[in-house]
């Protein structure tokens, strides 16, 4: 059985998405972290990074105590290799598939959530940030588009973590400011992935998780205003 800590962001989507993909048992204990659930003493056990997703897996391949990971990407590459699906078994498709999650981990995510933070939610609207982020989000789509332009269903050939992980950053092209159909290799990809069935469970799950989802003033407090004095 694996525990998924889990909010229904991006991130955590991913592992949702592998999860149902997989057909693993898991438990899925929710973090509200727009209530400051992230502080709880007995989840930075397990993310001492005080973000989502986490788990627990507790019944690891070498078959001893259970082990907690952290950080989405690793969490993916700890699954893959755990049931060996889902990321090629040779040495270049492998090595190809991380490449493809370590940019979506340091690019097509961070800079899609500055671009969110700037374009949604912060309290001025400052030009040069909104214009910065939105074309940076841009040119990873056009990345993106152009790995898949020579006729590949999925970006390293065979569907992988590597889709799993960037998918869900790419759902929210609309309040990034894009235009989906300006990409329309990228286009085809998120359809193909949005109507596999384990993506349609995955969000099926989020919606009885986040029934209300909202970002308030005093969420905004929690989910903005962190600085070192909240490492406990």
């Amino acid at each position: 059985m694996i525990d998924l800590y889990y909010w229904t962001t991006p991130n955590g989507h991913k592992i949702t998405i592998f999860l149902e993909e997989a057909a693993l048992p898991f438990k899925l204990i929710p973090v509200n972290i727009s209530t400051g659930d992230q502080f709880k003493h007995e989840f930075l056990k397990i993310s001492p990074n005080n973000r989502i997703p986490a788990i627990v897996d507790h019944k690891p391949l070498e078959g001893n105590k259970p082990i907690s990971i952290f950080e989405s990407g690793a969490i993916l590459l700890y699954l893959a290799d755990k049931i060996k699906k889902f990321i090629p078994q040779d040495l270049r498709g492998r090595n190809e598939t991380l490449q493809w999650l370590f940019w979506q981990m340091g690019g097509l995510g961070p800079m899609a959530g500055q671009n969110h933070h700037f374009v949604q939610y912060a309290p001025e609207k400052i030009p040069y940030a909104m214009t910065r982020y939105i074309k940076e989000t841009s040119r990873l789509y056009g990345v993106l588009n152009k790995q898949l332009s020579d006729g590949r269903d999925y970006i390293v050939g065979e569907y992988s973590i590597a889709d799993m992980a960037s998918y869900p950053w790419i759902v929210p092209h609309k309040r990034q400011e894009q235009k989906i159909e300006e990409f329309p290799y990228l286009h085809k990809w998120f359809e193909r992935i949005r109507q596999r069935p384990a993506t349609i469970k995955a969000y099926d799950v989020a919606k009885t998780v986040n029934v209300a989802p909202s970002v308030t003033e005093e969420s905004k407090k929690i989910l903005f205003g962190q600085d070192s004095k909240v490492v406990k």
